[in-house]
């Protein structure tokens, strides 16, 4: 191995631990991967993970300068094909071999600089401006990986990766509601006052989520067959975590962090590996 690819492996698996350590959830499912691509999808996940701690976390900082020149050091990255921020190094290496569009960054950069600012989103264009930057073209940067240089797969497929993120992220909206309007004193879906939270606009998102659900599935049915487990599985995470959000009470949504427990987790990988073995994705 030259220093180079020591290098290489070196800072992907820098962002291999980010992963593991923020979320085992994900990690798991990117284990699920063929192998080829894991590496790649763990690059992208440093990548994302790394902005949104600029912007959720570092509170005793100068968010807005810092995010500023993250940004500047990922085009720079990508533009000179090497970095010595392990994690953008990954990630460069990602998007020039999987050949992934700049404005789909500059989309996910938007909706970042978004959250340093913005408190509230108050029409649905704002809102689904923010999902897409923020959700959805992650979901496409994966896609690139996943469908490794077939346009026609990845066209086919787009609108159902767009789909699988915004449904994500809508429950990670639901998820956080606590710690969103409590601690960051954000709220994203329009028009909606957490504090006078009913059944009535709680049944609301919950439709608009299941949608995303159902047209994201059709996507992950079709994805090719290295990635397709392994993505199916993350849907299953996620949908499990959105049932149970369902069956609280709606008030309880704004007290508590809603979780899976492991023991579910693993009940999830099984029950997944049995219907994908029958073709019975659902």
């Amino acid at each position: 191995m030259t220093n180079i690819q020591l290098y290489n492996k070196v800072c992907f698996e820098n962002s291999k631990t980010i992963t593991e350590r923020y979320s085992t959830s994900f990690s798991s499912a990117i284990q699920l991967l063929h192998p080829s691509m894991r590496s790649a999808i763990h690059g992208i996940y440093g990548f994302v993970r790394l902005a949104d701690e600029i912007v959720d976390t570092f509170h005793d900082a100068d968010k807005e300068n810092l995010l500023a020149e993250f940004k500047t050091e990922t085009y720079k990255a990508i533009a000179q094909r090497i970095s010595l921020n392990p994690v953008l190094h990954a990630f460069q290496m990602t998007v020039n071999k999987y050949h992934i569009e700049q404005h789909l960054i500059e989309a996910f950069f938007c909706s970042m600089e978004m959250d340093l600012h913005k408190k509230k989103y108050e029409t649905a264009k704002e809102y689904n401006d923010y999902i897409y930057g923020s959700a959805e073209v992650v979901g496409l940067m994966c896609l690139y990986i996943f469908c490794n240089g077939d346009k026609e797969k990845f066209m086919s497929l787009e609108s159902s990766a767009r789909a699988l993120g915004a449904a994500f992220q809508k429950i990670n909206f639901l998820r956080d509601v606590k710690d969103d309007v409590k601690l960051l004193n954000r709220t994203y879906f329009p028009n909606v006052d957490f504090d006078l939270l009913n059944d009535e606009v709680k049944q609301k998102i919950v439709d608009d989520i299941e949608i995303d659900f159902r047209n994201g599935l059709k996507g992950v049915r079709q994805l090719p067959v290295g990635s397709r487990f392994g993505v199916y599985v993350a849907y299953k995470y996620y949908y499990s975590l959105f049932k149970k959000i369902k069956r609280l009470p709606t008030k309880a949504i704004t007290q508590q962090r809603v979780r899976i427990a492991d023991y579910s987790k693993l009940l999830i990988v099984f029950k997944s590996f049995f219907r994908y073995k029958l073709q019975m994705m659902y």
